[in-house]
């Protein structure tokens, strides 16, 4: 066999033996197909002729609306999935990607219908395979506008979702194809006016519950479930039957021979009229309001016996056969290809609690990866057409994305909590995790202000912790140059328990960020503002001044501002002379220092004079 080039736009022809002959291409082409069969706009994937084409939006439809098992698991998909709650993340937290997030969390609640509605829409793709739905976009002007292509709750005029409405599968005419196989659009035939209309793919979101072969139908959630549907409802009609003739009875007619003959020989005799009207009696006897039999009161002649005869048989003993059991076990199977089989759980009387938790957890983990294939849709079509239209453009756009369906449990989320806590990790101040667990216990949310107000704390807890960690580390570090120069490690430890420049800057950033954050805070500003009304009005007591004079506090308040000026003033030369603030905060440090000493040395003269001075016990020389 001949070798292929590395790079396959540069052969003209290349001859494999018992293959098809390649010819030049580009990598960029597409050469093969998915194998979807479809012909004129109509997809012919489905081996049973009762599940194609419009047929299977009939069963399907008969399935959903007309079956109790089906039907409760149709509500319980419904409901759990109504009840998730969508939320819209940034990409980071760029103002720009923050205002983006909060634009597409607007046109979500700026649409003529709700969310969850639309969802029960999308959720009609379970039953029948696909649900197609169109986007109409508006133009935010006002709550004002009369015209709903312009009415909206905000008027920053940027283009937003006035509905996404559902295309009925039943009037679903054909699709579009393109020469590759992609979906180009659906042809809808509507009541009332029945005109073909074609919808664009680019204009509409298609939600599929699979996407084998990329085949516009999906293929019906409840596709596994249509044989033991079949058989289920087919038992329930020979059951309704045989309960209703034990009940009344076989009828049993008797006639003549010769009424029976007659029906062959002359078939439009009155013999033979007489013998099909006696056929149809028996056949639509019923034991209800209107019943009532009229017989003619005919005798034989040579007999004198009645020649018509009516009754009711009887049927003695039991049935072989438990239809209920049969029908049982259908049912069980329709929940089954769901993984909702644990919804007969207590009809049967029988089944354990720990299999019952298994079966919901599996249950509501397929509900989860539902809600996000919504969610991907929205994403990776819905969300760049409307950032397109608006002429926004970002490197990466805002997501949509579901919250969990299975909510944890209470109990085993506070275990775990515990656990962790007991290894050493701390949970709060976390805003963020509290307000997790109040949604999570259904406790009353905290206003925004307050929220805001943990973020900040939060934040400076953050800020102290590392700078704690920092100095941890220059300390060691300090130490380890010492017993590098020569030191003995009680020399290093006394020596690092002093703070160096470099540690004394660090700790005066650490303050300015921490006090920078506190500042924000509502309760550290109030706390600050009552430690200046008693310092003044202690230093205004010591002056003899009046306490409650307004001049004494604006006296104490204007020098804090003239030695806040001064120091702003000293930050600014040294800046000017290329200095750092880092610098600036060591040189700082290192003169806070230098007078440490000097103080300390004056306060051990201070005690070395006075203990010289100190007279001597008696009978001591």
């Amino acid at each position: 066999m001949p070798s292929m080039p590395n790079d396959l736009t540069l052969y003209d022809e290349v001859v494999v033996p018992d293959m098809v002959t390649a010819k030049r291409t580009s990598p960029l082409t597409e050469m093969g197909a998915s194998g979807l069969k479809h012909s004129a706009g109509v997809v012919d994937e489905e081996f049973l002729p009762a599940l194609r084409g419009r047929k299977a939006i009939q069963i399907y439809r008969e399935m959903s609306n007309n079956d109790p098992t089906v039907g409760s698991l149709l509500f319980t998909i419904n409901q759990l999935l109504r009840a998730v709650t969508w939320r819209v993340e940034a990409p980071d937290n760029t103002p720009d990607s923050t205002k983006a997030s909060d634009f597409v969390e607007s046109c979500m609640d700026d649409m003529s219908h709700t969310w969850d509605d639309m969802i029960s829409d999308i959720l009609t793709d379970l039953v029948y395979g696909w649900s197609w739905h169109e986007i109409v976009y508006k133009k935010r002007i006002g709550p004002w506008e009369k015209d709903p292509r312009k009415k909206s709750k905000y008027d920053d005029g940027l283009i937003g979702w006035r509905k996404i409405p559902i295309r009925a599968q039943e009037t679903w005419q054909r699709w579009i194809f393109d020469q590759d196989g992609g979906i180009k659009g659906m042809v809808q035939l509507a009541p009332p006016m029945y005109q073909s209309v074609l919808i664009p793919i680019e204009k509409s979101l298609l939600f599929r519950f699979s996407t084998v072969k990329n085949n516009p139908e999906g293929q019906s959630m409840l596709r596994n479930s249509y044989r033991p549907w079949f058989f289920k409802k087919r038992l329930e009609e020979f059951e309704a039957i045989g309960v209703e003739r034990d009940l009344a009875g076989m009828p049993v007619a008797k006639v003549p021979v010769e009424y029976m003959e007659a029906s062959v020989k002359a078939p439009g005799s009155d013999k033979a009229k007489t013998f099909a009207s006696f056929k149809k009696l028996v056949s639509n006897v019923r034991r209800d309001e209107h019943e009532g039999i009229v017989l003619p009161s005919m005798y034989d002649k040579e007999t004198k016996q009645p020649l018509f005869e009516f009754e009711l048989m009887s049927a003695g003993g039991s049935r072989q056969f438990d239809t209920s059991g049969i029908i049982q076990r259908y049912e069980q199977r329709i929940l089954m290809t769901v993984l909702a089989d644990f919804i007969m759980v207590g009809h049967e009387g029988t089944g354990s609690y720990a299999l019952h938790v298994d079966k919901t957890g599996i249950f509501r983990a397929a509900l989860n990866s539902i809600a996000q294939s919504i969610a991907d849709v929205f994403n990776r079509h819905a969300i760049p057409r409307l950032f397109e239209l608006n002429a926004w453009k970002m490197d990466e756009l805002p997501k949509i994305v579901p919250n969990n369906v299975d909510p944890p449990d209470l109990t085993q989320l506070a275990g775990f909590m515990t656990a962790m806590g007991g290894l050493g990790m701390e949970w709060f101040p976390d805003p963020e995790l509290e307000k997790f667990l109040r949604e999570t216990a259904h406790l009353p949310e905290l206003p925004d202000e307050v929220l805001e107000m943990r973020r900040q704390m939060a934040l400076q807890h953050n800020v102290m912790t590392a700078a704690d960690q920092q100095m941890q580390f220059l300390g060691m570090q300090q130490k380890a140059q010492m017993i590098g120069q020569g030191y003995t490690p009680e020399q290093a430890q006394m020596a690092a328990a002093q703070p160096s420049p470099e540690m004394a800057a660090q700790e005066q950033i650490s303050q300015y960020k921490g006090q920078a954050i506190a500042d924000q805070d509502p309760d550290v500003v109030g706390a600050k503002q009552k430690e200046l009304e008693m310092t003044t009005q202690q230093q205004l007591a010591a002056k003899g001044d009046p306490v409650g004079e307004k001049g004494g506090i604006a006296a104490i308040e204007e020098q804090r501002a003239q030695a806040d000026h001064k120091r702003t003033k000293e930050m600014e030369g040294l800046k000017s002379k290329g200095a750092t603030r880092q610098d600036v905060l060591a040189q700082r440090a290192h003169q806070r220092q230098i007078a440490l000493e000097k103080l300390k040395q004056k306060s051990a003269q201070q005690k070395a004079k006075a203990a010289a001075s100190k007279p001597k016990p008696k009978g001591k020389k």
